[in-house]
């Protein structure tokens, strides 16, 4: 009897995104690809890494440009690297004396958004700002952020105004959106929901520049409890190193009700706003649906966006149909009409057929070249061979005639011995 095996049999698919089984409604998911080309500012180096960090758990956070790597084009990086490493999108930034951009692409075949930097914080500068600063830890990348894009004629009460929106608007929006994996609202677990990358689309200060702006911003999502009096979650909160001053209250009852050993308000007082003050707005408040962050299910709790960074200021410059290179489908400085369209794109085709035309010919004189070469060779190769082959016929000659002349001797001696 055959002896079975102890492997378990796979029941699920395995997904090609994450190679983890995949149930109903989980498709591949999207990865991408942060890099710099060229030279750059130590600032910019700083920036594509927390551009890493913000695209975290789906991205090469620790991918090392070399100098070599850095003067490949876009389409040599999908070739060699994006496509056998399963990477759907690449984000590259080059800076020059005057301006920083960033190229946003699909591989393989694009389409290619062309963005300006008009401006940018750092996550380190937005945490020195901020007086309770979140830490971007592994446990908050673990999970993709929610996407949540603005004014892009996407909202429920601009019908309107989605259907009346431009098409490189849309597709800023689909490319923003497909960064990022898809949420199965039916499926995601609440705890999964830690982080939210913003898009928003506002107007161009300049009126004559119709260059459209956004915004894009990274925070990460804080529940606290509501109903409970801000110094009791303190001390739930605060560790044993940092526990409030209790030096000038008689009882913990004090600490709570503000009282010292005076009988007056004790120095934490609870006169000035906080930060927390806007947690307990009802607004804010909402009832948790599953276990969140050690909130337990069905309790009042206030959410709270603190900003991880980093912030970007983005304007769209223009709209490539390839992968850095192809027809340009908007420009944000350049309008042409239909007919100048048509005879740049004829002449871009002209221009191409000559290319070709001119690869050709010299393939061809190439491949003339090395015929006639092969030729001279395949010459020289015979005149070798016969020299050879006459060599060694001289040097066979002298053993024939010695041979020749014992023969005829022979011959001489029995013609002798038969008259005799």
């Amino acid at each position: 009897m055959a002896k079975k095996s102890g492997k378990k049999k796979r029941t699920q698919p395995v997904d090609e995104g994450t190679g983890e089984g995949s149930g109903p409604g989980v498709g591949k998911v999207s990865k991408s690809l942060v890099i710099r080309r060229g030279k750059t500012a130590v600032e910019v180096s700083e920036l594509v890494t927390d551009m890493r960090h913000m695209m975290m758990p789906f991205t090469a956070l620790n991918f090392q440009e070399d100098a070599q790597n850095r003067k490949l084009t876009l389409q040599q990086y999908s070739k060699h690297v994006a496509l056998p490493m399963g990477i759907s999108h690449m984000m590259a930034f080059s800076q020059n004396e005057s301006r920083l951009n960033l190229r946003l692409g699909r591989t393989p075949e694009g389409p290619t958004l062309h963005f300006r930097v008009q401006n940018f914080s750092l996550s380190r500068h937005i945490k020195s700002l901020q007086k309770r600063p979140v830490s971007n830890t592994t446990g908050i990348q673990a999970n993709p952020p929610v996407v949540v894009t603005n004014n892009f004629g996407d909202s429920s009460n601009a019908r309107n105004q989605a259907a009346l929106a431009a098409p490189h608007i849309k597709l800023m929006r689909i490319t923003f959106q497909n960064l990022f994996p898809a949420i199965n609202v039916a499926a995601v677990k609440l705890g999964e929901c830690r982080r939210v990358v913003l898009f928003n689309l506002m107007p161009s200060e300049d009126e004559e520049d119709g260059a459209p702006m956004v915004e894009m911003r990274h925070y990460a999502i804080q529940a606290s409890v509501v109903g409970v009096h801000k110094r009791v979650k303190k001390l739930v909160a605060s560790s044993k190193r940092k526990l409030p001053n209790l030096h000038k209250v008689q009882d913990i009852a004090d600490y709570v009700t503000g009282q010292s050993i005076s009988g007056g308000a004790s120095v934490t007082s609870d006169a000035a706003p906080s930060d927390s003050e806007a947690e307990d707005d009802p607004r804010h408040t909402i009832e948790l649906p599953d276990s969140y962050m050690g909130q337990r299910k069905a309790q009042k709790s206030a959410l709270k966006l603190v900003e991880l960074g980093p912030r970007l200021t983005l304007s769209l410059v223009k709209v490539e149909k390839g992968l850095g290179q192809g027809d340009v489908l908007y420009h944000s400085h350049v309008q042409k009409s239909p007919e100048e369209a048509a005879a740049l794109k004829a002449k871009k085709q002209k221009e191409a057929s000559l290319k070709d035309d001119r690869k050709a010919t010299q393939e061809a004189n190439v491949q003339r070249k090395r015929k006639v070469l092969d030729d001279k060779r395949e010459s020289k190769r015979n005149k070798k061979e016969e020299k050879q082959e006459a060599l060694m016929q001289d040097l066979r000659q002298p053993g024939d005639d010695a041979l020749s002349e014992s023969e005829e001797e022979a011959s001489e001696s029995e013609a002798s011995d038969v008259e005799s």
